[in-house]
C-alpha cells in the first residue's frame, strides 16, 4: 500500500501510483525529473522509494517546502528553482534525465527540449487538464488545456505504455495522460 509521505501535502497521482514500478526498476544511473512540481508530491514518493529525484519548480516556497520534507523524512532529492517558460531560454537543453513527470502543468513550447532530455529507454509520465476541464469550471483558459489527442500524438512515435483522454474522479477532472516510453537507438 502506497503512504504519503506527510500528511501536510496532496496525496500522489494515481497515474504515478499505478506505474511506480516502472520508475523504482528504472535504470538509476540518472534522476527523474518533477517538473513544475508544487509541493512534491508526486517526487517526494519516488525519492521514499529510492528513487533519485529533482524537484523543478520556479517558485522558491513551494521549493522551500518540498526541501522541508525531504528533510523531515530524511530522503534525499534535489532541488531546482528554475522558470521553465522564460523566453530566450532552454532550461531542458543541457540535461539528461532518466524520467520526467509531470502533473497538472502544460507549456507546450517545452515538449520538444522535455522529450530530448529523457534518455533512451526512459519514460515520460503526464497528465494534465484538457479543453474538456473548462465544462467543470477551471482551469479554462484554452492554453492550458490540451485539445483531444493532443498528448498522445505528442509522443507518437515513443513506446506507447498508457494512455487515456476523458473524465476521471476524486476530485472530477477532465485529463490526459500518458506513460510512454522514448525508444532506443
Amino acid at each position: 500500500m502506497i503512504q504519503r509521505v506527510n500528511p501536510h501535502i496532496a496525496p500522489p497521482s494515481g497515474l504515478l501510483i499505478d506505474h511506480l514500478n516502472l520508475l523504482v526498476d528504472l535504470d538509476r544511473s540518472l534522476p527523474v525529473l518533477d517538473l513544475a512540481c508544487g509541493r512534491g508530491r508526486n517526487g517526494l514518493l519516488l525519492a521514499k522509494h529510492g528513487v533519485s529525484v529533482v524537484f523543478a519548480d520556479r517558485s522558491a516556497s513551494v521549493l522551500e517546502v518540498v526541501g522541508t520534507h525531504l528533510s523531515d523524512a530524511d530522503l534525499s532529492g534535489r532541488i531546482w528553482q528554475v522558470d521553465l517558460e522564460k523566453p530566450g531560454t532552454e532550461p531542458l537543453a543541457k540535461v539528461s534525465f532518466g524520467a520526467i513527470m509531470g502533473f497538472c502543468y502544460l507549456h507546450r513550447p517545452l515538449f520538444p527540449a522535455l522529450k530530448r532530455a529523457v534518455m533512451p529507454g526512459g519514460l515520460v509520465i503526464y497528465e494534465t487538464f484538457t479543453v474538456d476541464q473548462g465544462r467543470l469550471g477551471r482551469p479554462n483558459n484554452p492554453d492550458y488545456l490540451l485539445q483531444p489527442g493532443e498528448l498522445r500524438e505528442t509522443f507518437q512515435a515513443w513506446e506507447i505504455i498508457h494512455s487515456f483522454e476523458g473524465l476521471r474522479p476524486n476530485p472530477e477532472r477532465y485529463v490526459a495522460q500518458i506513460v510512454t516510453r522514448r525508444p532506443r537507438p
